[in-house]
């Protein structure tokens, strides 16, 4: 599934940048475990968000789509605000993105 492969991508995009000395850490170190946790939730999430819009849109795809991109937005608030140092905050607002560029596109192509 696509949480699967976010999850999966995420996790090993957090080691890398674990094992090139990159802090990753708000309020105290992030655990790897945690990034494959949050990502899949996330996609999850995405899924039932999708849904909804199926059942209820005369657009689903569009409104997935623009929902989606908000709440990608969004998401990188707490580590842009909350991260220890610049780095930090740099490598999770990638992190973010990178799950977001692989579970949007999939679930919006699931809306046709």
């Amino acid at each position: 599934s696509v949480g699967v492969l976010a999850a999966g991508a995420a996790t090993a995009g957090a080691a890398v940048l674990r094992a090139a000395g990159v802090p990753l850490a708000a309020h105290g170190e992030i655990q790897l475990a945690a990034f494959a946790q949050l990502t899949f939730i996330a996609a999850v999430c995405g899924g039932v968000l999708l849904a909804v819009l199926i059942r209820r849109s005369s657009a689903p795809r569009q409104r997935f789509v623009r929902i989606a991109a908000g709440l990608t937005a969004l998401s990188c608030v707490a580590p842009a605000a909350f991260a220890d140092t610049t780095a930090s905050k740099i490598a999770l607002v990638g992190l973010h993105i990178l799950a977001a560029t692989i579970i949007v596109p999939v679930l919006a192509r699931r809306a046709d």
